[in-house]
């Protein structure tokens, strides 16, 4: 388990992290999400124990992460841009690993091979979804408890990316890891993800299960016989969209609420849409937090 306390962090007058506080339980999926420069790879770097906290503790398996190398065993840190020198191929590269982790070797080849990787060029003349490319196979031959990704999906082509799903299912089913994804595809997030968490203006905006906080918001499109004044429909929502008669909401009332509610508004119809996690994640970062 991973339990992240009241961390803070700055880089000189630079507030990254605020206070902030998760739990991840083992063998789950947490999507890690916020907007360019929210402080997601900061945290990772801080789980992982590349960086230490201003304030505030990391415990993985209640032990500290930062300088703690039986903990790090344990932990594989993909970061969106790895280091490799100019000569690494990815058949060279393995011996680097291989020092530091008990890397299968069968099934980091059998990922090469899977994806076209030629074992004997140079890294650096790759493109940036084959160089993604070596270092999953890296991570998938590692094994890892605890896998930390940044930017996962990022170059990677619609084959590889549902390789790489389907991959990190099997991880967590067969080997009860735990993984954290920092990206910004959303969509790609919400089909593997199980938990969430939102980082907005340096803090945890919103966290939890990704359907159960899901089920708590629903968005609606409502059709009125002629255009209404915003300033007549009740504040229960906490976002507002209207195109001349139609509009359209996010709330976290019920459909018979919402009835109840704008009934002396004559709306022609109700329509509930789907939410996903992109739309959610608007509303998060839009209004400071959803409606609980």
């Amino acid at each position: 388990m991973i339990e992240i306390r009241g961390v803070h962090k700055s880089f000189k007058e630079k507030e990254v992290l605020k206070d902030i506080n998760l739990t991840i339980n083992d063998g789950k999926v947490l999507g890690l999400c916020g907007i360019n420069g929210a402080g997601k790879s900061t945290l990772l770097r801080i789980i992982s124990g590349v960086y230490k906290a201003d304030l505030g503790d990391v415990l993985i398996d209640n032990e500290s992460s930062y300088d703690n190398e039986k903990v790090k065993k344990d932990v594989f840190f993909l970061p969106d841009e790895p280091y490799f020198d100019y000569n690494t191929t990815p058949k060279s590269i393995v011996k680097i690993y291989e020092a530091l982790y008990n890397l299968d070797l069968d099934v980091y080849y059998k990922n090469i091979e899977h994806f076209k990787i030629p074992l004997n060029k140079k890294i650096i003349k790759f493109s940036k979804g084959m160089k993604r490319q070596v270092f999953i196979s890296i991570a998938f031959a590692i094994k890892p408890k605890y896998l930390l990704l940044d930017e996962a999906f990022d170059g990677l082509d619609p084959f590889a990316r549902m390789y790489f799903k389907r991959e990190i299912v099997d991880m967590v089913s067969d080997n009860n890891t735990t993984v954290i994804i920092a990206s910004h595809s959303l969509r790609e997030l919400e089909d593997i993800c199980d938990t969430f968490a939102i980082i907005d203006k340096n803090k945890i905006a919103a966290s939890g299960e990704l359907f159960e906080s899901l089920d708590k918001i629903h968005k609606y499109q409502i059709a009125f016989s002629e255009k209404i004044d915003k300033d007549k429909f009740p504040p229960i929502y906490k976002t507002y969209h209207q195109d001349e008669r139609i509009v359209k909401i996010v709330t976290n009332v019920s459909i018979d609420e919402l009835n109840e509610k704008i009934k002396d508004l004559n709306p022609l119809f109700i329509d509930e849409l789907n939410v996903n996690f992109e739309e959610m994640f608007n509303t998060v970062i839009e209004e400071g937090g959803y409606l609980e």
